[in-house]
Order: structure tokens, then C-alpha cells, then sequence
């Protein structure tokens, strides 16, 4: 760090220890409260205050007054302050991710771009290709998968532990916020309310052992998505978008938050990449490669197109994914061939580093 920057870092964390915990009534820095202070070149500073999940309430005020106060700092151009909180795992064996050997999080930093359902027709396709999978909605402000899957009506088992079983539909094991509650109520939760239904979902879920867990994460990137890349043990990440720029520019940004979190880019699809009219003829709708020329930029892979199709929207309609009701489609296949494409980076960006010995 120059010296610039390292004085724009003394000047921050004098102005967030003179913000008082709530608890401790310590200085907010002082207290181990703040979390992955970063300060770039530019002016732009990030950082998390990590509350006890149990008074995460308390610690709203003290975020948006630490996020005022590094925004007064000389230097700072831009401010992004996270509040997350965090618990101990429950002491219940059963429960959570520990028996998954892969969880991909399927996410869009924009909504609208169809991510919920290439998540699931993707998870369909790791079904198809003979692996046990999970499909886990975490879209709490907009829980697609009981539309998707065709499941409204039912509801999952709760144990005498208070473990919850996932519902079994399409040959996966599937868990959403939307099976909890009366989906005619707006979900109006503030980020430590939501931060706190991930946990439950991610912790007290009976999963049991699975090939592969696919994690529908809601757009953006923000509470939700940081208490997941810090809570749970990431494969990687696949990331949807459209072709159009309005959509690429988030992109980036979800790019960047993953690569801030260390969990790897498995690759970018390309949703509502084209429509093809029966003559053959393709009409790109949204623009032309926008997701392709992304991925190259950022040097992430490039996983496939997904042509806008009738049937997979008919498919969703009635919840009966288009992979697992038409597997011989061939947006169907395709869906196969970018979740295979997917699972080989895993396989590639996860393996372990050479050994290196000397005689």
C-alpha cells in the first residue's frame, strides 16, 4: 500500500473507532466489528461490520453511521458498507452443506436475466447427468422455485430437532424461502432478517449427501450474497446475464465480488441470447456476444448461449423444467453441455497445487 492510500486507511479507521459498538461500547474498528476494509486507488473503500446474529438489529444504525463517516474522509470518492452477522453453527450434525461435495452458486448482479431459471434447469441437468443434486432457492425477496418446480401446495417436514427434510421434485432435493411463507405476502425484510432465513436455509436444511447443490442466489450484491461466499465452502460460480450492456455493466460488478471472496468464476452464460425462427434464421434481440466479449475481458470462461425459446418459457409456466420434462430438446441439451462445462472447472480450478519436493 503507498502512502497515499495508507494514510486514507489511518484517517478511516480513527473515524470508525470513533463510532461506538453496541455491545461492547468499544470503537467500532477497535472492536473486530469491521471486516475487509478495502481502499482503492480511485477512492472507492468497502467494508463489512460483522454483527453477533442475535443483536444484528442493534448494529443497523452504527453501519450506516460508519458508512457517513468514511464517506467524510479526504480521499474517498465512494463507500460500500455491508452489514452481515454471523452464529456458530447449530450443533446438529445432520443438518447443512458438510455432506455436499460441490455447491455452485448460480447469481446475476441484475435482475430480470432469467438467472432462477437457468438455475434450475440446470440443476436439472446434473440430475440427468447421474449426479445426486440439490437445488437451494435463496432469492428471499423474489423465491422462484415453487413456480418453477410446480411444488405451491406443498410444505417441507420439519423433524423434532427442528431440522427441516428438502421437498423432493424432478428428481432433486429442493429447499425456498417461498415454501415457508403465504406467497400472496410482499417480503419485507430489512438485510439482517434476510441474512438470517439464508443461514437457517443453508444450516437446518437435512440435505444429506449430494453430488452437487446448486444455490439460486438472489440479484445483486449485497447482504445476502456476502453472508453466502463467507458462510459456505464454494465451488464456484456461475454467472447469467443478457447480451445487452445494461446487463453487462453489473456483471462486472458480481465478477468483482466474487473474485473480492475468492470463490472461482466457473463461467458466464449467455441468457435470451437469440430468437430462431423456424426458417433458421436467428434475430439477437438484446444485442450480439455481449456475454462472450465479457467473459474474454475478464478472462472468466465462457460457458454457452441460451436461445429465448417458447417452450422453456412454457416449461416454467407450468413447472415441469424443460431439461427434466424434454430432455431431447434442444435447449435441453445445451442446458446439459453448459452443466458439464461447469462441473469440468470446477474439477480444474479446485485442483490441488503440485507438490513440490527436493532430494
Amino acid at each position: 500500500m503507498n502512502n497515499r492510500l495508507a494514510l486514507i486507511r489511518q484517517d478511516i479507521e480513527k473515524r470508525l473507532d470513533a463510532i461506538k459498538d453496541p455491545i461492547s461500547s468499544k470503537g467500532l474498528f477497535s472492536s473486530g466489528r469491521i471486516l475487509g476494509l478495502d481502499i482503492r486507488e480511485d477512492g472507492k473503500v468497502s467494508f463489512t461490520v460483522e454483527a453477533p446474529a442475535e443483536a444484528a438489529e442493534r448494529y443497523v444504525a452504527a453501519r450506516d453511521a460508519a458508512e457517513a463517516a468514511v464517506r467524510q474522509a479526504k480521499g474517498v470518492t465512494q463507500v460500500l458498507a455491508v452489514l452481515t452477522a454471523h452464529e456458530a453453527p447449530k450443533a446438529k450434525p445432520e443438518g447443512g452443506v458438510s455432506r455436499v461435495k460441490r455447491i455452485i452458486a448460480v447469481a446475476s448482479a441484475k435482475g430480470g436475466v432469467g438467472k432462477s431459471t437457468v438455475a434450475t434447469n440446470l440443476a436439472c441437468a446434473y440430475a440427468a447427468l447421474g449426479l445426486n443434486t440439490g437445488l437451494l432457492d435463496l432469492d428471499v425477496y423474489g423465491p422462484s422455485a415453487p413456480t418453477l418446480l410446480g411444488v405451491h401446495n406443498q410444505k417441507p417436514h420439519m423433524r423434532p430437532d427442528k431440522l427441516l427434510d428438502p421437498l423432493e421434485a424432478h428428481g432433486l432435493k429442493t429447499m425456498s424461502i417461498g415454501y415457508l411463507v403465504d406467497p400472496s405476502s410482499p417480503m419485507i425484510w430489512r438485510g439482517a432478517m434476510a441474512t438470517s432465513a439464508v443461514r437457517q436455509m443453508i444450516d437446518e436444511v437435512v440435505w444429506g449427501p449430494l453430488d452437487v447443490l446448486v444455490l439460486d442466489l438472489p440479484p445483486g450484491t449485497g447482504d445476502v450474497q456476502l453472508t453466502l461466499v463467507q458462510r459456505v465452502p464454494l465451488a464456484g460460480a456461475v454467472i447469467v446475464s443478457t447480451p445487452q450492456e445494461v446487463a453487462l455493466a453489473d456483471v462486472r460488478r458480481g465478477l468483482a465480488m466474487f473474485e473480492k471472496a475468492r470463490a472461482p468464476i466457473l463461467g458466464i452464460v449467455e441468457n435470451m441470447a437469440y430468437f430462431e425462427t423456424p426458417d433458421g434464421t436467428r434475430t439477437h434481440i438484446f444485442g450480439e456476444g455481449g456475454a462472450r466479449r465479457t467473459a474474454e475481458d475478464a478472462g472468466a470462461p465462457f460457458l454457452g448461449e441460451i436461445a429465448i425459446d417458447v417452450a422453456l418459457r412454457q416449461a416454467c409456466d407450468a413447472g415441469a423444467p424443460l431439461v427434466a420434462a424434454q430432455p431431447d430438446h434442444p435447449v435441453s441439451r445445451r442446458f446439459r453441455e453448459i452443466a458439464q462445462a461447469a462441473l469440468d472447472n470446477v474439477a480444474r480450478l479446485n485442483k490441488p497445487a503440485p507438490r513440490i519436493s527436493f532430494a
